[in-house]
């Protein structure tokens, strides 16, 4: 029980039935009953929250560019992204042809999990966990843009003739409920820069847009530095 309490401090929440956690975290692979009727419903609950959110946030934003980030939030790259942050994965209960293919980093496995945790906790303690969950993990939906560094730095790289650029996690800290990690970025097996965030693909983002700025400045590549 003491992974489950971990999980739960990454969660910001503790399940007062933890019986509706222990079937979130239940894989379809493991048996008859599994978590995809919690993954319906976190569904619908995780576009609520975070289409309330948008909506409290963007008071002049129009229909059409409000579904379009909404979209781009609740995708599944970024909810396989929050479960990674928390450890999912590892908690899930699968059979071993799952986990022997990669069930526990699969983003689609991950993606499904988080809508079926968010669901628990829905049902456990309401709309309002369920929405600091959304908030703690998705983040406040006032973004309506990200910098794709790492693509950059791949495009750059390639226009120079170079292979693509390795991302090491090689540090973590902070408590379960808030993690910062550390990524670096590898180039032909020498470390260019690290960056930190509250992910591990935030911290990747940092340590790659560190790399464009070095690597600009030495002449390695051309992109845009002065």
């Amino acid at each position: 029980m003491k992974d489950r309490r971990t999980l739960e401090a990454g969660l910001g929440y503790t399940f007062r039935d933890p019986e509706l956690l222990s079937l979130a975290l239940t894989h379809p692979s493991a048996g008859r009953r599994h978590n995809q009727r919690l993954e319906f419903l976190g569904d619908a609950v995780l576009e609520l929250c975070v289409s309330e959110k948008i909506y409290e946030q963007h008071p002049s934003m129009q229909e059409g560019a409000m579904t379009q980030l909404r979209q781009k939030l609740v995708r599944e790259e970024r909810l396989a992204e929050a479960a990674q942050s928390v450890d999912l994965g590892k908690h899930l209960v699968m059979d071993w042809g799952c986990e022997s293919t990669g069930g526990r980093e699969n983003p689609s496995v991950l993606c499904d999990a988080f809508e079926a945790v968010l669901a628990a906790v829905y049902l456990d303690g309401g709309l309002d966990a369920a929405r600091g969950m959304v908030l703690r993990l998705i983040g406040d939906c006032s973004e309506t843009g990200e910098s794709d560094f790492k693509s950059e730095l791949q495009q750059e790289l390639q226009a120079e003739g170079r292979p693509a650029p390795d991302y090491e996690t090689v540090g973590q800290s902070g408590p379960p409920h808030a993690p910062v990690f550390t990524a670096a970025v590898l180039l032909e097996g020498r470390e260019i820069a690290r960056g930190e965030g509250t992910s591990k693909k935030r911290a990747e983002q940092e340590a790659a847009r560190k790399a464009l700025e070095i690597l600009q400045r030495s002449g390695e590549i051309k992109g845009n530095a002065p």
